[in-house]
């Protein structure tokens, strides 16, 4: 039986082996799996070589799918919380039914503004949560809800929308053909890219050096992208911006600058001459503690090579300075050439268009319209429809007319992921209505009234909407269900339909799931002048494939249904079980452009106006000690925990220390300490290394199993502690509202 006949078939079924084609769906690499299955029980995963993205690249994470489909932790029924804050098995009627009984009083009595939502990464990865929670929101009224954007890339879609005009127009290294990179704050050893879709993205930096390129990491700790690099730059936390504004004041000086192709379409180069003029290498040297005689070097690398970028990832958004760190990776690309060119900075084009591109109201065009409003309790400011997640806790927590009273959380664990997460951890009981949608009790979820599980990647059809986003080439691939759906489950979007319908006074178990469904695509339609009514009577069904099939056809390779016979249809990217590959990205900026003047806005008046505040930063004295966070291949922030395969080994939940702060403090290789912060404090072991800058230590994110309540029993065994404990909820980049979860000042002694 060969590949793609195993996957015509009922999926399966029967005791003879059957091999399913997949996308993995756990990380931005959207790697082809060959997921081998007998008698419905997943023996093997291993890569498929013929997939036309990933060709035959894998990491630890993708084999793991099986073990997360059969994990016996993982839900299948709703949970509904008794009396003594245990949960029993429900049935779909008793599960919506208890969401009506909670939720309606709260709506009746305090109106939609007492009720919200947390939405987790896994949405990114999930075709049926993706298309649908706009709904959960748009359709309920919800005034806002919390993510962990604001903890992990605020800052990157504030630049976008400020710059291009689209907060979600992000252009992606084109490693592939580059001959220079130089990443700051990203490590793909262990992430495999973020917001960059690139398959063996760490085979890729080894193909940039044997092709007699150069990479340069830049970062304080010596990551494993680092290790494989030409050059290793240990950068003070939180002062990228710092050395970014002095590399633009040697372009500037040097009489570097050249805007390559796109000079007629970029504004504001004489007002970054000016606002640069007193950045130079020296001032910011001590700061930064990189040479200026290195700075002036890196300027000049970018400026001379003929196909080079610069990439700044997770590290320069969630510190101090992340808004104009994430500004100035562009405006170096943009001064040397390097935007919108092969081997530089590059815009995508997926194939199927995701909602989130749609331009938020009032907010067309790249207009610096924050600060609409403010959060009730601490008065943050809004920036791009988000508060700082930090909020959520005093928000629930605090009495008054608009306290947050219901709460939904779909496919997220906050207490876990955010700063300040253990007094979420005590807010949650205080709640009147908690719902959630995930598939594990975890350390956020053990607080819910009622949990709906979703179906498990195997069961359910995927195909990547927001990663197609962020890759470095077009493509389209689809993932048939591998298991069928069990007899009586929901799917993901029809829960999302019921719970928007439930907070408008509907019993969620009788909304009009199929009305909700047509208007939702009508909507879509409409956006390319289309009548969704008429084109509904071409298919016969509905849900997420439906709109996957409308967005492929209206999308850029699209047949834009029957005007160009030769053009994309979800039929089309179905009969090519290993994908279709449509090239790689090519210079688009023209189109990509959404300001109001149809050009770049180089030196955005909203992010400038922070350089003053960095410029005090330079005068501060330096700390003496600074935590940053780190990540693991073999996780995914905080939901891979429960593979035992994933946890095996080494702890690798530990405090990496300097030598020499370790001397002198006082601190054992493998012996307890305890950190703390002006948030909280915890106990840790140490690990001395000499990979990490003097004055810096590290923990690892997604760690802290050890609630009592959650159902996670390896991850229980492998509990490690929460950094977050540690990341003041005050503690943000100002511009972006975004958390500093790196850079935060700490001590540390022997426990």
């Amino acid at each position: 039986m060969t590949v793609t006949e195993a996957t015509t078939g009922e999926p399966g079924a029967g005791g003879e082996r059957r091999v399913h084609l997949r996308t993995c769906p756990l990380c931005e690499a959207m790697c082809g799996l060959e997921v081998h299955v007998r008698d419905q029980q997943v023996e093997l995963i291993r890569a498929d070589r013929d997939d036309v993205w990933s060709k035959g690249h894998l990491c630890p994470k993708g084999t793991t799918l099986g073990h997360l489909h059969h994990d016996p932790d993982r839900l299948r029924v709703p949970q509904l919380r008794q009396a003594d804050g245990s949960f029993r098995d429900a049935t779909w009627e008793e599960a919506f039914a208890r969401v009506d009984e909670l939720l309606h009083p709260v709506v009746a009595e305090h109106g939609i503004e007492a009720v919200t939502a947390y939405v987790g990464n896994p949405l990114a990865h999930a075709l049926s949560l993706s298309r649908y929670v706009g709904i959960l929101i748009g359709m309920s009224g919800i005034p806002m809800i919390y993510s962990p954007g604001t903890v992990d890339q605020w800052p990157k879609n504030v630049s976008s929308h400020l710059m291009y005009g689209g907060m979600w127009s992000i252009p992606v290294p084109d490693v592939r053909r580059t001959d220079l990179l130089v990443a700051m704050g990203a490590n793909p050893h262990a992430s495999q890219g973020s917001l960059l879709s690139c398959p063996d993205l760490m085979g890729e930096i080894e193909g940039i050096r044997e092709r007699g390129g150069e990479v340069v990491v830049i970062d304080p700790r010596r990551t494993g992208t680092a290790e494989r690099a030409s050059e290793w730059l240990p950068i003070t936390p939180g002062t990228d911006a710092a050395l970014l504004l002095a590399m633009v004041h040697v372009l500037f000086a040097e009489d570097l600058v050249d805007l390559g192709t796109v000079g007629d379409l970029v504004d504001g180069v004489d007002d970054l001459r000016a606002l640069t003029a007193g950045w130079t290498p020296e001032r910011v040297a001590p700061t930064t503690g990189i040479s200026a005689e290195r700075t002036r070097g890196l300027a000049r690398q970018m400026a001379v090579a003929e196909r080079g970028v610069l990439y700044g990832r997770i590290g320069l958004c969630n510190q101090e300075f992340g808004t104009l760190a994430s500004w100035l990776v562009d405006v170096v690309n943009a001064l040397t050439g390097h935007l919108d060119a092969p081997g530089g900075l590059m815009f995508p084009r997926a194939a199927a268009w995701p909602v989130t591109i749609l331009p938020m109201p009032g907010l067309e065009g790249g207009k610096p319209l924050f600060g609409r409003w403010r959060s009730r309790v601490r008065g943050a400011p809004e920036v791009l429809g988000h508060v700082p997640a930090s909020c959520l806790a005093e928000e629930i927590a605090t009495p008054g007319d608009g306290q947050i009273r219901a709460l939904f959380t779909v496919a997220g664990n906050p207490v876990l992921s955010l700063p300040e997460g253990d007094r979420l951890d005590e807010a949650l009981p205080g709640l009147s209505c908690m719902v959630s949608v995930d598939n594990w009790i975890n350390e956020t979820t053990r607080h819910a009234d009622v949990i709906l599980p979703g179906l498990s990647p195997l069961e359910q059809g995927h195909h990547d909407d927001l990663i197609w986003q962020f890759a470095v080439g077009s493509g389209a691939k689809w993932s048939p269900p591998v298991f069928p759906r069990p007899d009586g489950r929901p799917e993901e979007w029809e829960i999302l339909i019921r719970l928007a319908g439930a907070c408008l006074g509907q019993p969620a178990g009788e909304v009009d799931v199929a009305a909700v469904d047509d208007g939702f695509f009508d909507v879509l339609a409409s956006v390319h002048g289309l009548d969704g009514a008429a084109l509904r009577e071409g298919y016969d069904h509905g849900g997420p494939e439906r709109l996957l099939d409308l967005t492929l056809r209206t999308g850029p390779f699209g047949d834009r249904y029957g005007e160009d016979p030769d053009g994309l249809t979800l039929e089309r990217v179905k009969a090519a079980p290993h994908g279709i590959d449509l090239g790689p990205n090519v210079p688009r900026l023209a189109e990509v452009l959404q300001t109001e003047t149809g050009k770049v806005v180089l030196a955005p008046p909203y992010i400038t106006a922070d350089v003053p505040r960095l410029a005090e930063r330079l005068e501060r004295p330096a700390d003496d000690l600074v935590l940053v966070s780190r990540r693991h291949l073999r996780s995914n922030n905080s939901w891979m925990h429960n593979v035992p395969v994933l946890v095996k080994g080494r702890e690798r939940c530990t405090l990496l220390v300097h030598p020499d702060d370790a001397g002198r403090l006082g601190l054992v290789d493998g012996e307890p300490a305890k950190v703390a912060s002006e948030a909280g404090s915890l106990v840790v072991p140490v690990e001395v290394t000499d990979g990490i800058r003097v004055g810096v230590v590290s923990l690892p994110h997604g760690w802290g199993h050890d609630k009592a309540g959650t159902r996670l029993s390896v991850a229980t065994e492998h509990a490690g502690v929460n950094t977050n404990v540690l990341s003041p909820g005050g503690f943000v980049d100002v511009p972006s509202g975004n958390a500093a979860v790196n850079g935060i000042p700490v001590t540390v002694a022997p426990a």
